[in-house]
């Protein structure tokens, strides 16, 4: 698909540390569902929901594997993003990643995954949810140039912990990375970065889907 072909071409190198990112097919569906029930022990997607948002046009799911031989790969995580073709605003529905696989940088390579992919949609604006208390994943969206725009009152259940709600301007995001609309491709804080505390990320990002709220 044309939009899937302009958001790869947003992406950082195909592979870093050996880890490469594509996007969700039905056959990753059962190593998908095995990372989230290990994320998300509390509340997580059932097989059904995880099977909806890959198969949605509406909401594009990549992951991260790492290949050993070339019919094996292991999955290391994933993560999913609301972004019809043609809205303004796209909404970060997940990302998790293996506990190990963690220290790799690749909760940020999701994560820029997600935003190149919603800005190639049209997307002007991306939001998330993050944990009120959790310091670390936030200081890692505000590292990617996420601001805070408010709270969400007891969002995270059972909990019931607040959380920030945040949004990243895309356009700003892009240009300071020097992406071009047409997509080139990404350099500099885009790559992976081994300090990453991707550990923070699974238990932070918006649930959308789950019926908590």
């Amino acid at each position: 698909m044309v939009e899937a072909a302009r958001a790869e071409a947003f992406l950082p190198a195909a592979s870093q540390n050996g880890v490469t990112l594509r996007e969700a097919m039905t056959a990753d569906l059962t190593s998908i569902s095995r990372i989230e029930q290990a994320s998300f022990p509390d509340d997580p997607w059932t097989p059904t929901m995880l099977a909806e948002t890959v198969a949605s046009p509406d909401s594009p799911v990549w992951v991260a594997e790492r290949r050993a031989e070339p019919h094996e790969a292991e999955m290391l995580g994933f993560a999913a993003v609301l972004a019809a073709r043609g809205a303004s605003d796209a909404d970060v529905l997940t990302i998790a990643v293996d506990a190990a696989a963690r220290g790799l940088g690749i909760g940020r390579r999701l994560l820029t995954a997600l935003a190149t992919t919603a800005k190639a949609r049209g997307a002007h604006q991306l939001f998330l949810e993050v944990r009120a208390g959790n310091s670390v994943a936030r200081g890692l969206y505000e590292s990617e140039g996420f601001g805070v725009i408010g709270t969400r009152p007891r969002y995270y259940q059972p909990d019931g912990e607040d959380a920030t709600v945040m949004r990243l301007d895309l356009h700003r995001w892009a240009a300071a990375r020097g992406l071009s609309s047409a997509g080139a491709h990404a350099a500099g804080p885009t790559a992976a970065q081994p300090t990453d505390r991707d550990e923070a990320v699974n238990q932070t990002v918006s649930r959308l889907g789950v019926s908590n709220d």
